[in-house]
């Protein structure tokens, strides 16, 4: 599946995700929906996580540019396996965060029913999209090396080092030394 795909996915699911949500909301959480006190507790949680998602898809994103990219290939690709910084610790990390990302849209919209009913439904969904497309792609792209690789690491490790790992600048060795460790 091509990132255009996956950018309509993204889109349909926080956006319709919203617009049932907010339907919902004025259904069956009116009174909440239409409280402004609500409304600015969380819109300010859904900033801090947005904050939160927006840094480790940075750091995520900025260790598969460094250390998964040999040669000039299209955006958003790679063709090298990358075990340093937090994929030294799971397979993952940025699908981690990215659980998150429309739980901070339903938060800054103020929608009882997206946090509550929808973004449940999207988790689930986004595992699934792992299990059935990120995984076999990885593994037809990498082969044994990624078989190896999946052995060591779980799709998701939250260990306080492996977390830590999602917040660290991976400063860039060349892609000669990567990290041991993984997530025991």
């Amino acid at each position: 599946m091509g990132p255009k795909w996956r950018m309509w996915i993204w889109f349909l699911m926080i956006f319709g995700g919203l617009a049932l949500a907010v339907w919902l909301d004025l259904r069956l959480f009116r009174s909440v929906f239409l409280d402004w006190h609500f409304h600015v507790m969380s819109f300010i949680w859904g900033l801090i996580l947005l904050y939160a998602v927006r840094r480790v898809s940075r750091n995520t994103g900025r260790t598969l540019a460094r250390y998964g990219r040999v040669g000039r290939i299209p955006r958003f690709e790679t063709n090298r396996l990358v075990d340093q910084g937090p994929y030294a610790h799971m397979r993952h990390p940025m699908h981690l965060g990215l659980l998150f990302f429309p739980l901070a849209f339903g938060l800054m919209a103020g929608s009882p029913c997206f946090v509550v009913c929808i973004w449940p439904l999207e988790v689930i969904f986004m595992l699934l999209m792992i299990k059935w497309v990120e995984e076999p792609e990885a593994r037809r792209k990498f082969g044994e090396a990624y078989d190896e690789y999946a052995a060591k690491r779980p799709w998701f490790c939250l260990k306080p080092r492996c977390l830590k790992a999602l917040w660290k600048k991976v400063e860039y060795d060349g892609g000669k030394s990567p990290l041991a460790g993984g997530c025991s």
